[in-house]
């Protein structure tokens, strides 16, 4: 049972993932968070991750920071992916346990996953084939700080928990033109279509594949139900089990950006993972299930852009 008084420590809180965790514990009456920036702690540090969790000595963890990104960012930068995740799992998990931390949360994601995987993909399918090769340096960190965490409650009794969200999108996304991942990414292409005056816009490869996707916010309270109610090996799956097609994706983002031109498949770039769609079963089964549809999210992620456009040209 987690007290309500005592202290979290969100590692990552101002990325899409961990500040909507942040906003979850915090209507969820947990107001006791400890939170650091990057120029404040740097978690590739192991020195500094020591020292941070000898002097705050938190309750509980949730590890939702990370290198991330789309596609391009994965396949042209992954000595980083794969190095600095690995550094911040490692640092993070073995200071969790050594200074008494009670519940501890590592977030992973659903390219963790073999790339031809039966649909749709259960936990127990991890590791029965090969990975999609454009993400295989972020997919194998995260692989490893699953494994670290089964290891760490097998040999230590350490409850560390794993959840694994499907792709994610929603307040505070990130928006860069190269690195983003697909929502953000037609969101921003859609809106400056819009705003020059387009009659055209080309979305990565074929616009076949199939997705599935979920708000940030709904990822955060299903987090916070992991966290009250769950204490096993492992890992569970977040998802909202309700798919379509990258071209589906696209033509409903122009619809809510109100960019009405031809949507154009460029063949040339990567398609990635043919078809992703998580099994949450057991997530649905102990009473959690998702409350934002598609739509609706892809409108409030629409008016965050407009207003952090706003700010950033003001």
């Amino acid at each position: 049972m987690l007290q309500k008084n005592g202290k979290f420590f969100v590692a990552g809180h101002r990325g899409l993932a961990g500040s909507a965790i942040c906003r979850a514990l915090r209507r969820a009456g947990y107001e006791n968070l400890c939170v650091r920036s990057h120029a404040e702690l740097d978690l590739i540090d192991q020195q500094a991750v020591r020292h941070f969790f000898a002097t705050e000595k938190p309750d509980y963890v949730v590890l939702a920071a990370a290198r991330v990104g789309g596609i391009h960012a994965n396949a042209t930068y992954p000595a980083q992916f794969i190095y600095e995740n690995l550094q911040i799992q490692n640092n993070v998990i073995h200071s969790a346990w050594q200074n008494g931390v009670q519940k501890f949360l590592f977030l992973g994601s659903s390219c963790i996953y073999p790339k031809l995987c039966p649909q749709p993909i259960k936990e127990e399918y991890l590791l029965d084939g090969a990975l999609e090769p454009t993400n295989d340096a972020y997919a194998l960190a995260k692989i490893a700080g699953i494994r670290m965490c089964q290891a760490y409650r097998q040999q230590y009794g350490f409850d560390a928990i794993s959840a694994m969200p499907t792709n994610l999108y929603g307040t505070g996304d990130n928006y860069h033109p190269e690195n983003s991942h697909v929502i953000p990414a037609l969101i921003r292409r859609f809106h400056e279509a819009k705003e020059s005056g387009q009659p055209q816009v080309s979305i990565w490869g074929t616009g076949t594949p199939q997705r599935e996707f979920l708000h940030a916010d709904d990822m955060a309270e299903a987090c916070v139900f992991l966290l009250e109610n769950y204490s096993d090996f492992l890992h569970v799956n977040v998802g909202s089990q309700q798919a379509m097609t990258i071209r589906e994706l696209a033509g409903l983002v122009a619809r809510v950006v109100g960019y009405a031109g031809e949507i154009l498949a460029d063949p040339s770039r990567p398609d990635g993972t043919p078809c992703k769609i998580m099994d949450s079963g057991r997530l649905f089964n102990m009473g959690w299930q998702p409350r934002i549809g598609l739509e609706e999210g892809l409108r409030a992620a629409y008016a965050d852009f407009q207003i952090r456009q706003t700010t950033t040209k003001a």
